[in-house]
C-alpha cells in the first residue's frame, strides 16, 4: 500500500508541475515564397483553455503581415481544441488561403523536438533540399542567448533572455550574417527563460529566390511549470 501511495504521489507531482508545450505545425509558404506561415496550438496549463495561434511572416523583412498573428483562445475548459484550431484556420483564409500554403509547404530540412537531448539546441546545419549528392552549400544557423533587462512584468522571474541568430558562412566566399538580434523582450513572449532551434523549413519557389524559416522554441515562465511557445525567423537562402 505504501508503494502505491508513493507512486501515486510521484505521478501527481509530475502532473502538477507539467508546463504547457505547444504543438507546432508548418502551414507552408505562399506560391512566390513571400509569406511563411505556421500554427501553434494546445491547452493552457492552469486554465485548461484551448488555444490556436497562426503566424504569417513576410520572408523579405521578417515581419508579421498586417492583421496577424491570429490568436484564438476559448475561455472554457470544456471547449474542444479542434474548435479553436478551426476558428484560427477560418480567420487565416483571408490572409493566405490554406490551399495555397498546403501546395507550397516546402521541405523540412531539419527538426529537433523540445524533448531531444542529443541535438545541439543552439546550432543546426542542413542540406537545404533532398538532392544527393548535394548541389547547395550547407545551411547553418547558430543561436546565442542574450541577457537583457528584465521587463517589469517579469520581476522576480529569474534571468530573462533574448536571442540573436546567425546564418553561418559554409561555402567559399560566404559571409556570416546576423539575421536577428533582440533589443528588448516583446510582450508576446511573456518572460522567456531560454531558446532552442527547433528546425529549418526551406522553399524553392519556381522562378523565385529560395527562402528559409528557422523555427525557435521559446521556454517561458508558465503557471504550473515552464511553457514552450514558438517563433520563426525568415530570410532568403542566398543573399
Amino acid at each position: 500500500m505504501r508503494k502505491l501511495i508513493l507512486a501515486a504521489a510521484t505521478l501527481w507531482s509530475a502532473a502538477a508541475f507539467a508546463g504547457d508545450t505547444a504543438s507546432v505545425e508548418i502551414l507552408g509558404f505562399s506560391a512566390a515564397g513571400s509569406v511563411f506561415a505556421f500554427e501553434e496550438y494546445g491547452v493552457q496549463d492552469g486554465s485548461g483553455f484551448p488555444y490556436a495561434n497562426r503566424y504569417y511572416i513576410d520572408t523579405a523583412n521578417d515581419r508579421f503581415l498586417d492583421g496577424t498573428p491570429i490568436r484564438i483562445r476559448l475561455d472554457d475548459e470544456s471547449a474542444e481544441l479542434a474548435a479553436a484550431r478551426e476558428q484560427a484556420r477560418t480567420a487565416g483564409e483571408a490572409i493566405v488561403p490554406a490551399s495555397e500554403l498546403g501546395a507550397n509547404r516546402g521541405f523540412t530540412a531539419g527538426w529537433n523536438a523540445v524533448t531531444e537531448y542529443s541535438a545541439d539546441p543552439h546550432r543546426i546545419s542542413v542540406n537545404p533540399r533532398p538532392v544527393f549528392p548535394p548541389i547547395d552549400p550547407a545551411l547553418e544557423f547558430r543561436l546565442e542567448e542574450v541577457r537583457l533587462e528584465n521587463p517589469t512584468r517579469c520581476a522576480d522571474q529569474g534571468d530573462i533572455v533574448g536571442f540573436r541568430l546567425l546564418k553561418v558562412a559554409t561555402g567559399d566566399g560566404g559571409r556570416t550574417q546576423l539575421i536577428h538580434e533582440d533589443e528588448a523582450i516583446p510582450e508576446s513572449r511573456r518572460c522567456p527563460l531560454g531558446y532552442r532551434i527547433g528546425g529549418v523549413q526551406t522553399f524553392h519557389p519556381e522562378g523565385g529566390a529560395p527562402v528559409f524559416a528557422v523555427m525557435i522554441a521559446v521556454r517561458q515562465v508558465g503557471f504550473e511549470g515552464p511553457d514552450h511557445r514558438w517563433v520563426a525567423v525568415t530570410g532568403q537562402i542566398s543573399e
